[in-house]
């Protein structure tokens, strides 16, 4: 029997999933150890795409005053009686989520924060009414909702500091209880900040706006906030008493943040996909958080659903396409002679021994490079592989999916840098012209040299000829004036790179091989054998070029051989 339940594709509102029938795994035994484990201000740090702001929605719907007690039924918390009685729907709850502050200037930022603490305001307009207050403090909540000609809030500069001070006030007032407050990627207004110039103000004004509502706020019962990392250096949360701090080394609440192996696999058997469980434990498993191994939700939804519309067989990279990545590249760019060496480790299986700083600012980051192995392991782009020792966390990639990110990261570094000397790059290209087999091999084991290689012992003999291949493109990608074909079909197969260069009437044909265990001969005469064998040269003669120079390459860690015939 076909499965009937929809896959929660993109949805973060635990309401519209527990009512329109979409699988849901069950994560509401979060309530009950956070409950258990009480803290008045509590910031749980995790990678984005982990279920954070799912789980925020669903604290939400559980604490609020008004909520759908139904929407819990047959979930772990409707077991625990005692808890659903005190907490259950007994709460003002504000709930915002900051991910989308991401401002090119402060202004627009800060325009941005407005519709977010406005549009929360607005779903309390019972307050413009409310018996419970003065008209001081009703007009006090108009200014929060007020509008201009455009549809814009118009909240002041004052008022937006004090925001969420004054919500819950009124909040506490009228119901006579104290308020929740909920705030989800809180960091995201910091990052954004920094990335465009304008930190040091948005620094200043979350730690006003944080400060009034969870440090000296006589309404808060308590308040959860989520994100990337623990900023604590800039002040944002200094002061603070009984301030818990869950982060992905902690043993509490790790099994609420992303999907478990048990969870995947009954996830598979639901939808009949049990033999796709390999690959997805190969491409989006390998997070560790505690104890426990972690898969990526965001990804193995998008891959289950494109499952069941046939849209892939095989994984695809879902997380490239909600981040930019810049992380990796500026680590990159950034990185020493030593840290590169470190980096090729990682990409080809290997681990590194680093000291792990959960608190840091953004100015942190680009003050010292070791700050950033700090920022990959907490934005999920490195994880632990087993545990500590000596206060030293052993790190290493954690899957095929964020392998591949690096990859793509470090062909994209090394294309710049070529640009820097286009001298060099034009007596590369020259060389195959001329038939140069001497300058080509230097030139590119050069280039190699300087590349991140990658020579994993567990990839395959093909994906490493593909990595080869890619530098070799991407060296000729700067030569608009020639037709260049990858993989293009041939005479009797397909050719790894052919080249037309028109005005010259020349055409290139190139066979990169793997020189397993540095048979730099042996592979070189492969190549030359498959070019004469599926006659590889034939549609450039078709498409008129004269001169045809055919080469095969072998490559091996970074080094190069070149033959020609």
């Amino acid at each position: 029997m076909a499965a009937t339940v929809r896959l929660p594709m993109g949805i973060e509102n635990f309401e519209e999933i527990r009512t329109k029938d979409f699988y849901y795994i069950d994560k509401t035994g979060l309530i009950r150890d956070f409950l258990e484990n009480f803290g008045k201000v509590n910031l749980f740090t995790r990678p984005r795409r982990f279920g954070k702001t799912l789980n925020m929605s669903m604290l939400k719907y559980f604490f609020e005053i008004g909520n759908n007690s139904a929407l819990f039924d047959g979930l772990a918390i409707s077991r625990e009686k005692a808890l659903c009685e005190n907490y259950m729907g007994k709460f003002p709850v504000i709930s915002i989520t900051l991910k989308g502050v991401s401002g090119r200037t402060f202004d627009e930022a800060k325009g941005m924060l407005r519709n977010i603490i406005g549009n929360e305001a607005m779903r309390f307009q019972f307050l413009l009414q409310s018996n419970h207050l003065t008209e001081t403090e009703r007009k006090r909540y108009g200014a929060l909702i007020s509008l201009d000609k455009t549809g814009a809030y118009t909240i002041s500069d004052d008022l937006l500091k004090d925001s969420l001070l004054t919500l819950s006030q009124l909040l506490k007032k009228h119901y006579g209880q104290d308020t929740v407050i909920l705030i989800d990627e809180y960091d995201v207004p910091l990052d954004r900040a920094y990335q465009s110039g304008y930190y040091d103000n948005m620094v200043e004004l979350i730690k006003n706006l944080f400060g009034n509502a969870i440090k000296t706020n006589d309404s808060l019962n308590f308040a959860i906030l989520t994100g990337c990392l623990r900023i604590s250096k800039e002040s944002i949360f200094t002061g603070l008493n009984n301030f818990k701090v869950y982060t992905i080394n902690d043993m509490l609440c790790n099994e609420y943040f992303g999907f478990t192996d048990k969870e995947i696999q009954e996830l598979l058997c639901y939808y009949g996909f049990t033999e796709h469980y390999p690959a997805i434990r190969e491409w989006y498993d390998g997070y560790r958080f505690g104890s426990l191994h972690i898969y990526c939700p965001w990804d193995v939804i998008n891959y289950c659903a494109d499952l069941r519309s046939g849209n892939a067989k095989k994984p695809q990279n879902y997380w490239v396409n909600t981040s930019s990545n810049d992380i990796i590249r500026r680590f990159i760019a950034r990185a020493d002679v030593s840290t590169r060496d470190e980096i090729e480790l990682l990409i080809n299986g290997g681990h590194v021994k680093k000291m792990i700083h959960q608190e840091l600012t953004y100015r942190d980051l680009d003050s010292d490079l070791d700050n950033l192995w700090s920022l990959l392991f907490t934005t999920g782009y490195l994880t632990q592989d087993g545990n500590d020792e000596d206060e030293l966390s052993t790190l290493v990639i954690p899957n095929r999916e964020i392998h591949w990110i690096y990859v793509q990261q470090i062909r994209k570094w090394f294309k710049d840098e070529t640009k820097k000397d286009m001298q060099k790059l034009e007596n590369f290209c020259r060389a195959f012209m001329e038939n140069d087999t001497a300058v080509i091999e230097k030139e590119f084991t050069s280039y190699l040299r300087k590349m991140i290689s990658i020579r994993d012992t567990s990839v395959k003999k093909g994906m490493k000829e593909n990595f080869y291949h890619g530098i070799l493109l991407g060296l000729f990608g700067n030569k608009s004036d020639w037709k260049v074909r990858s993989n293009a079909e041939s005479g009797d197969g397909y050719s790894d790179i052919s080249i037309e260069i028109e005005e010259e009437e020349i055409g290139i044909v190139i066979e990169l091989k793997y020189a397993e265990n540095a048979a730099f001969d042996d592979a070189c005469q492969e190549a030359m054998k498959q070019i004469r064998d599926r006659n590889y040269e034939e549609p450039l003669i078709d498409d008129g070029m004269k001169t045809i120079y055919r080469y095969g390459i072998a490559c091996y860690k970074k080094r190069c051989k070149v033959i020609t015939d």
